[in-house]
């Protein structure tokens, strides 16, 4: 089965109220996380989140989904060309 790399950026609007619901939704992934890093913007109430995957297009495109579904995130995603064998 064929893989790729992708890179999600998420925007947490209100990362008080979003940040749980996102670290869950993450977690269900957790075999096709990388690496995670993640900026908060305190006086402001953002976080800025980018996380690196390499995993078949609908696990991406599945975790992708379900992150933007969650109130008051953005989250966009870019995906290699490149296929990797597993």
């Amino acid at each position: 089965m064929s893989k790729r790399v992708a890179v999600l950026g998420i925007v947490l609007e209100n990362a008080e109220e979003s940040q749980a619901a996102l670290n869950s939704a993450v977690a269900e992934f957790k075999g096709i996380v990388r690496g995670r890093m993640g900026v908060p913007f305190d006086s402001e109430g953002i976080s800025v989140i980018s996380i690196i995957l390499c995993g078949t297009l609908d696990e991406i495109n599945s975790l992708t989904g379900k992150i933007g579904n969650i109130r008051g995130v953005t989250v966009k995603t870019s995906i290699s060309k490149k296929e990797i064998e597993s």
